[in-house]
């Protein structure tokens, strides 16, 4: 789904109407119907709502939404922060289809009068004031209104964006802005409700009406959802076989390190592929065959550290013949002469790579061998990997996370995965897409290991859609981690609990491509 600036968002709605034919009234109603149809199926219970409105078309939307749920049964308070004769357009004529009077507030004084403030008790409050088009900061009026919102114990939901924020911004923002439990926003994404953390709750994407063709973004800035990942989850032929999902071949693994190597085998079966094979230092190779009897193993010569060798490479060109996908990096170590085998291993490699780890370290002074020209190369950096490759600091990287993994998949001709919050896919014209999935609980030792194996997996299945399986996995990924949270909390989750949560993710995916409204938690 494609993320579009305030300035693109009004253009869409402006072509929709004037080259597509759709009246800008049927996108208000459309708007307001999915703020009241969301009220509905998450607050069903909330009998009194009270909506906060400004003069714009923002509080046009939240005028249908109060005509809507007033229809539905619900006892519905519009506070107009406006005199009626300010309102224009299509705001003007949804605020004449109101049901009940509202109570239009003139200023900060009349706000916090007895007549306002007892009309203000609510089970649920919507903040229609301030939509896409504002640029802050917000004064007057319309900032006492966010305060009072702010204060309230009553749950909040942001109709098209909070009240204040700064619909452009890609960092977390501050000032006056409302509180918001909730998102409902249409058409498309803006920067700020993928980037600002606007909402510790979801923020829902709704369709009202604008066709796809209207639909232009410049950032070349998209978000990953799982309508654009399910049509790789399709049920499989009934005449299958695991000869037709690929053959993954894991290179990793050290003295003390080879449960990573392990970690990224087992995932990739998870995630679907037919076989996973896990080449490792011959010292270690017992503790990756005891991780999961699925996993088959290859012991290569090691150093006297207990790493891979350089004498491995023979036996790893003959173990690359016949594979489907190659990963490379987990738990491998930083010692030079396996550093020096990653770089003989990744220059020779024809068949898709995914580069992790100590994988993507090994190329620490020798950025420029790591090229994808020619073949499909995934690298997964986390941000002190992204610094060490392009020689800067790791709080320069995240300064500017989007524009760093621009710059670098672009100069080597390889998809970048940036990790982090908001992982970032990156190919080498520079189209991105946000992942929208995880949580802090993935914040420990071994969760990048199980996304290796899993975008090998994907990739090992989908060659020919490789981009997209990287997509998917990064998506899924975050998703499991976001069922077990459910079950284990944050703080006690650990990287081998996301292989437990991977089948979920898959159902849940599907079932989610489904719903009519596109959502990502916050």
């Amino acid at each position: 789904m494609k993320i579009v600036t305030a300035a693109e968002m009004r253009a869409i709605d402006r072509a929709s109407s004037e080259r597509f034919g759709v009246p800008s009234i049927t996108l208000m109603e459309n708007a307001g119907a999915a703020v009241a149809d969301h009220v509905l199926s998450h607050y069903g219970s909330a009998k009194r709502i009270v909506i906060f409105c400004g003069k714009g078309n923002n509080g046009g939307d939240g005028f249908v939404a109060a005509r809507r749920l007033h229809q539905k049964g619900r006892t519905v308070q519009v506070i107009l922060l406006a005199d009626p004769s300010e309102l224009r357009g299509d705001a003007a004529l949804m605020f004449g289809k109101l049901p009940a009077t509202a109570i239009a507030v003139h200023s900060s004084d009349e706000l916090k009068s007895d007549r306002v403030r007892l009309s203000l008790h609510a089970d649920l409050y919507l903040d229609a004031v301030l939509g896409t088009g504002f640029k802050p900061p917000v004064t007057g009026l319309y900032a006492d209104a966010i305060t009072l919102m702010n204060a309230s114990q009553a749950p909040v939901i942001a109709v098209d964006i909070p009240s204040g924020a700064d619909a452009d911004a890609m960092t977390p923002q501050t000032g006056a802005i409302a509180r918001a439990d909730a998102i409902v926003t249409f058409t498309a994404a803006r920067p700020a409700h993928v980037f600002s953390m606007l909402t510790p709750g979801s923020t829902y994407v709704a369709g009202i009406g604008s066709p796809e063709e209207a639909i232009v973004s410049s950032l070349h800035l998209n978000v990953i959802t799982a309508r654009d990942i399910v049509p790789l989850l399709r049920p499989r032929p009934v005449d299958s076989n695991k000869g037709l999902y690929g053959h993954v071949l894991v290179v990793g693994g050290s003295v003390g390190k080879a449960g990573a190597a392990a970690m990224a085998g087992m995932a990739a079966l998870r995630a679907g592929a037919g076989l996973s094979t896990v080449a490792t230092a011959k010292s270690v190779l017992p503790t990756v065959a005891g991780f999961h009897p699925e996993l088959m193993t290859e012991p290569l010569p090691e150093t006297e550290e207990g790493t891979i060798s350089t004498g491995a490479g023979a036996r790893l060109d003959e173990l690359a013949k016949g594979k489907t996908v190659l990963a490379i990096g987990p738990g491998i170590s930083r010692h030079p002469e396996t550093a020096a085998l990653v770089r003989t291993l990744v220059g020779k490699c024809q068949v898709p790579a995914v580069i992790d780890a100590d994988g993507l370290n090994a190329f620490e002074g020798h950025v420029r061998e790591l090229t994808g020209k020619g073949r499909s190369l995934i690298i997964t950096p986390h941000p002190g990997e992204m610094a060490r490759l392009v020689g800067c600091t790791t709080a320069d990287v995240q300064k500017d996370r989007l524009g760093v993994a621009r710059k670098f998949a672009h100069e080597h001709d390889l998809i970048v995965v940036l990790k982090g919050h908001r992982t970032v896919v990156v190919r080498p014209d520079g189209e991105a897409w946000v992942n929208t999935t995880g949580n802090p609980g993935m914040a420990t030792g071994g969760t990048g290991d199980i996304l290796t194996g899993m975008i090998a997996g994907l990739v090992a299945q989908h060659p020919k859609d490789f981009l997209l399986a990287v997509m998917s996995a990064v998506h899924l990924h975050g998703l499991s981690g976001d069922l077990m949270r459910e079950s284990m909390g944050e703080q006690s989750l650990v990287a081998t609990d996301l292989l437990q949560g991977v089948p979920e993710a898959f159902r849940r995916t599907q079932k989610t491509a489904e719903e009519k409204l596109v959502n990502w938690g916050g």
